[in-house]
């Protein structure tokens, strides 16, 4: 049985900037610290939107997102170029939304002002927290003041599309301080913010300290029990939790990430970056600056790797993601992609789960309750449905 494709008019595109000044010990992203082969990556970067002019069909682009690594290590100009070469090759008529990741002591008077000469029109700034004992566990760069300083100049120089990261679980931050990082969001009035638990990743400098016994470890109960803080402190602060790290004001969503989770396409540009067609078709670019660049200034060729999604996985994609968000998980929506057999699984598959009062059906649709969000990948799951469905 195959899929009725249903075609999106609107997509993003994704620039990944492989540059820190230096490595978080949570961070387990693609970049590096040193900045030698900064210009051949933009050349191979701009080469690949180029090469790439096709991949998303003439969809509209409605969002364009700088992420990384460090993209505030970009100067406006290398920016500017970036997205002139979007301009270029891709249909822009809808943009929106133009993001630049940045860290706080990067947002200089001066370097704010440079940007006001480029497209971007909103910052993901990585706060991660308001306390110096957080930052200085985390090994961030910058400090509580910095942090403060940032945001005040970004409003000041007339950025008002803006969001944080803050990161709750930290050992050492107990439920007085997260409530404080979470007021200050508030005081600030900052329109969006993500929140994330702290968690050990493989191969980072975290874990090597921990096990170490150089870092006091990690504690999942407290983290749980911040994320149901989370829930309650920012509802009552006016913030809809619209998606599992996501929160903002009214009306105020990230447009980019949102389209993630709706399953839109988007293209993603350099070295590590990924691509989904909307549909079934996903790929990353070869994660070594060296070898993604050598590919395309050498040879006008991507370095990439890719999977086609059977019917299976791309119905428990779309379970995943949208049980994430507060728009939930749309039974008709799976009928008309799929088919009502296949919405009659899922829905039923969802019983245990409302009986635990984990998920609550509002009419076709299926949504994670504040309980539930505790258990969201665990649901997620178990809700899956096999590949035997659709031989």
């Amino acid at each position: 049985m195959q899929t009725q494709e249903i075609k999106p008019a609107t997509a993003g595109i994704y620039l990944h900037i492989p540059f820190c000044r230096q490595a978080c010990v949570y961070c387990n992203f693609h970049f590096s610290t040193s900045l030698r082969h900064k210009d051949d990556v933009l050349r191979a970067m701009l080469l690949e939107i180029e090469l790439q002019s096709e991949y998303l069909q003439g969809a509209a682009i409605e969002t364009i997102y700088f992420g990384g690594g460090t993209p505030s290590l970009l100067t406006a100009d290398e920016i500017n170029r970036l997205i002139e070469a979007i301009y270029k090759y891709h249909n822009v008529a809808a943009l929106k939304e133009c993001t630049l990741e940045a860290n706080p002591d990067d947002l200089s008077t001066t370097y704010l002002k440079s940007l006001r000469t480029t497209p971007v029109n909103r910052f993901s700034i990585g706060i991660q927290s308001f306390r110096e004992q957080d930052l200085l566990y985390m090994k961030r760069a910058h400090s509580a003041q910095q942090a403060d300083t940032a945001i005040k100049a970004s409003q000041d120089m007339g950025f008002e599309k803006l969001s944080i990261d803050l990161i709750y679980g930290v050992p050492g931050m107990d439920d007085v301080a997260w409530r404080q990082n979470l007021a200050r969001v508030k005081e600030l009035a900052i329109p969006h913010f993500s929140a994330y638990a702290l968690t050990v990743e493989d191969k980072t400098a975290l874990q090597y300290a921990i096990a170490h016994k150089k870092a006091a470890a990690v504690d999942s109960n407290q983290a749980a029990g911040q994320l149901e803080l989370l829930m309650d402190t920012a509802a009552a602060m006016g913030y809809e939790h619209y998606e599992i790290s996501n929160l903002s004001l009214p009306g105020q969503y990230a447009i980019h990430n949102t389209n993630y989770w709706r399953g839109l396409p988007y293209l993603g540009v350099g070295p590590s970056a990924h691509s989904f067609d909307g549909v079934a078709g996903r790929r990353w670019n070869v994660a070594n600056n060296a070898l993604y660049s050598n590919s395309l200034l050498a040879e006008r060729k991507l370095n990439y790797e890719e999977e086609q999604l059977n019917p299976a996985e791309q119905l428990n994609e779309y379970i995943m993601t949208s049980l994430r968000t507060q728009w939930g998980c749309d039974l008709d929506y799976i009928t008309a992609r799929w088919d009502a057999t296949t919405a009659k699984t899922v829905e039923k598959s969802s019983h245990l789960f409302q009986e635990k009062k984990w998920i609550t059906q509002q009419q076709n649709t299926l949504v994670l309750s504040n309980a539930g969000r505790l258990f969201a990948d665990r649901i997620a799951s178990e809700m899956f449905v096999t590949s035997e469905m659709y031989v």
